[in-house]
Order: structure tokens, then sequence, then C-alpha cells
């Protein structure tokens, strides 16, 4: 004799940057085990491949490819797959920094976060569009998530940079000619990057600086000194303790 089926709730999304609209199911509890057994690990690797698997599973939407959306679009969305699945509210703890009679107080603060209320953040000064020099500019798209997948082949920070600055190049427009990056060997753009100037180089990493990110400001009383807390919460991983 067959077990009864459950029904499993469907839910929808629209992604803030890329538009998209996605319906997902919550994530079953085999899910939630590796989800629990990745963030234990504490090993980025590990926590990004179950990101992945576990949206790729629950994303009945056909066509959604995950690596190509950017990567706050799939942070905002796993958030979202994590209340409806676990449950809205994050427990968090903060300690107090306020100084009473010259020491730190140090008080351990729990603080419940609605992750439902967490929205994408965008920063006055974002430009896609960069102008590098009086005629050639560069115009940049968001970095997507097959970003975070390729993070462990770099032998350095600076090397992950520079690659990634050049994956994120749209075009360069020399004011007569764009030359799109699709059209573009990955060599050669990592060759442009690389002969910038410190200036011109500082103005395509103002670019990253200002990408839109996941953010809430949380107010806090210390019960032990009464001292009011305003806590900016941002980034995935601060949304979870």
């Amino acid at each position: 004799m067959a077990l009864p089926k459950i029904d499993v709730p469907v839910y929808q999304i629209d992604l803030p940057l890329s538009k998209k609209h996605i319906n997902f199911r919550p994530f079953l509890v085999k899910e939630q085990k590796n989800l629990l057994m990745a963030m234990e690990a504490d090993d980025a690797t590990t926590i990004e491949q179950n990101i992945r698997q576990v949206l790729n599973n629950c994303t009945i939407t056909e066509g959604i490819d995950i690596d190509k959306l950017p990567i706050i679009d799939v942070e905002y969305y796993f958030l979202n797959l994590r209340a409806r699945s676990v449950g809205e509210i994050v427990e968090n703890k903060y300690k107090c920094n306020n100084e009473v009679d010259g020491k730190l107080c140090g008080n351990i603060m729990d603080a419940n976060i609605n992750i439902l209320d967490i929205k994408v953040e965008k920063n006055d000064n974002f430009n896609d569009t960069v102008q590098i020099t009086d005629t050639i500019s560069v115009k940049l798209k968001l970095p997507d998530f097959s970003v975070v997948k390729e993070a462990t082949k770099y032998d350095s920070a600076t090397d992950m940079a520079f690659d990634m600055i050049a994956k994120s190049i749209d075009y360069i427009y020399d004011g007569e000619q764009y030359y799109y990056a699709h059209e573009t060997e990955p060599n050669e753009l990592v060759d442009f990057v690389e002969h910038l100037n410190q200036t011109q180089f500082e103005k395509l990493e103002a670019f990253f600086n200002n990408l839109p990110r996941l953010n809430k400001t949380i107010n806090v009383k210390c019960k032990a000194c009464g001292f009011d807390h305003k806590i900016d919460v941002e980034g995935l991983e601060s949304f979870f303790g």
C-alpha cells in the first residue's frame, strides 16, 4: 500500500535586481540537514554548493539558472526560501559595546530578526558605466553567482579581483566603437584591466564597493546598561547568527 503524499505549498518571489519571477517550494528536512551540516563545517565552498543545490531543487519555474543570477538576488532568494521553510524569525546575539564608568558593558543581547523584512539596499553612488578616460568608458554588469563557485581556483585574492572585474565587463566603448565582452577573449579583458593605471582601476573598484546589498537596521536595548543600540546588519551570513 502506497503511503499518503503530503501537499507541498508553492510560494512566489520577484527578485529585486534581475526582476525574475520565480515559483518555489520549501526545502525538505533532508535538504535542511545538509545545509546545517555545511554551516557547522564552516567551509565557504561547502556552504555555497549546498545553497546552490537547495535552490535548484526548490525552484519550480523552468529556465532559471541559479549561477547566472546576480549574487544579491541569490542571497535574497535563499533568505526567503529559508523563511518559508523553517520560519521567518532568526535569533541573533550581539555584544553591547557601550562604556559604563570607563568599562565595556559586554552584555550579550538577544535580537530577533524577521528575514522577510530584509530588503536589498541600493547605494546612491552605484553606477554601472565607468568613464575611464575622456573617450573610453566601460559598461559593467552585476557579478553573478558563478563567481562564488570559481573562487577556490584562484591563488590569491588579487587574482580573483582582477578576474571578477574582467568577467563583469559588459562592453567597452572608445567613442566610436563598442567592444562587447561576449565577442572578446577572456584573456584580452584581463589584459585590458591589468593595463589600467591605479586611478582608472579604482574607478572600476568603486562599482563593486557600491553594489546593492542585503541590509536591515535593528534596534536593540541592552538589559544590563540600558543603552539603545542601532545595528546595521549586512550580508547573508549576518542574518544567521
